[in-house]
């Protein structure tokens, strides 16, 4: 499993310049708009697709495609009304004895009956109250389905009731609308805007980026095979193969980021209390005037990764940074760094008088050696500061 796990992480490590290409470079408008990075805002799509009189002027095409979906799921003697549904968002499901309340993101309501819809990013019900969604699709005798709309199936998480549910995914939906619209040249003429819409929506949710060139294919290639996943190019069914791939990159992804951050800020923990306990006397010893008064890190965001030296002239800041804080600051820089090494931590200055540092440093302390702790008689940090403090 050690070698396993290690081997996931180096092809992680390897694969994050290309991936980070190729999700970043290429326009898209729903990357530009940050659009789709939560459910509400995908909801106003499909709620705007589902509706028969929408702006798309598509009808009720994109409906009817939905509740074909839902009835493959349905005993094929009973299917759902195809077409006629009012199109509800946000309606409350909760009863009459509820806590609190529950909310649906879309609702299909007919005279014969409702579809409940909870759209989220995995077939998961987070939270919300799958009996109580069925309840409120039954109330006035109607026939009542509960539907998970979401990205990816991932039966694992259908649970408290869920795993009753029909789960739709955004692929099969999209993939029927983009051959309705393929085939119907008077709609793409007639509605070039919406056209360019779905293209975009086509494209970010079906045939994801496609920047990436000959060069970093190969080098994609490579690291599978140094790696030992190459065998997974001759496994059977290819797609699902290919999502069981990212599935598994996805997640130890999300664990070296998790644990990355974690060291940042261990990082920091230790940083600040070295400079309080230690580097701000080593360097008040050296200082003719202006000594450090005041050690703290108080900064979020992008600046986070930083510990600040107060000194009492008020002529200029000092900050012991690394890290990403370290990558932000050497690009604001009046003479940024040529190769900065971002395992080192780096010394910068701000004078009063202006907003952005004057002077950035490189220091030979290492990131490690920070973690593991740095001795008492250790002077190079003290001698990166009191260098940057009175450089010109």
């Amino acid at each position: 499993m050690a070698d396993t796990s290690s081997s996931l992480a180096a092809m992680v490590t390897a694969l994050v310049p290309s991936l980070s290409k190729s999700l970043a470079e290429q326009f898209n408008v729903f990357r530009v708009m940050r659009h789709g990075t939560h459910e509400k805002q995908l909801s106003n799509v499909f709620a705007w697709l589902l509706r028969e009189n929408g702006t798309h002027e598509l009808g009720d095409a994109f409906q009817r495609l939905f509740v074909e979906h839902v009835n493959r799921s349905l005993p094929p003697e009973s299917p759902l009304p195809a077409t006629g549904y009012r199109v509800l968002q946000e309606v409350d499901t909760s009863g009459d004895d509820a806590v609190g309340k529950d909310i649906a993101d879309i609702v299909l309501a007919t005279a014969q009956a409702n579809i409940v819809v909870e759209n989220f990013e995995s077939s998961d019900g987070h939270g919300h109250h799958y009996p109580g969604y069925l309840a409120y699709g039954a109330k006035g005798d109607k026939r009542s389905v509960v539907v998970l709309l979401c990205a990816r199936r991932e039966s694992h998480r259908q649970i408290e009731g869920w795993q009753q549910a029909v789960v739709v995914t955004y692929a099969e939906l999209l993939e029927g609308l983009k051959a309705h619209v393929a085939a119907d040249p008077a709609w793409r003429r007639r509605c070039p805007q919406q056209l360019f819409f779905l293209q975009e929506m086509f494209e970010h949710f079906l045939e994801g980026s496609a920047t990436m060139n000959i060069d970093d294919r190969l080098a994609f290639i490579k690291t599978m095979c140094e790696t030992g996943e190459a065998d997974r190019y001759g496994y059977r069914p290819q797609a699902v193969a290919a999502q069981e791939f990212a599935n598994l990159i996805g997640q130890h992804a999300q664990r070296q980021f998790e644990e990355g951050r974690a060291t940042l800020s261990e990082i920091k923990r230790v940083l600040r209390r070295y400079a309080r306990q230690t580097l701000m006397g080593q360097v008040n010893g050296a200082l003719a005037n202006g000594p450090v008064v005041e050690v703290h890190a108080r900064f979020v965001g992008q600046w986070e990764w930083c510990v600040t030296l107060e000194r009492s002239d008020s002529l200029s800041v000092i900050f012991l940074e690394f890290g990403p804080t370290a990558l932000t600051q050497n690009a604001r820089a009046p003479e940024p760094l040529a190769n900065p090494d971002y395992t080192k931590i780096f010394v910068t200055r701000k004078t009063t008088r202006q907003d952005a540092i004057d002077h950035i440093a490189q220091t030979d302390v290492g990131l490690d050696e920070v973690l593991a702790g740095l001795t008492n008689d250790d002077v190079r940090l003290r001698d990166s500061v009191l260098a940057v403090a009175k450089a010109p």
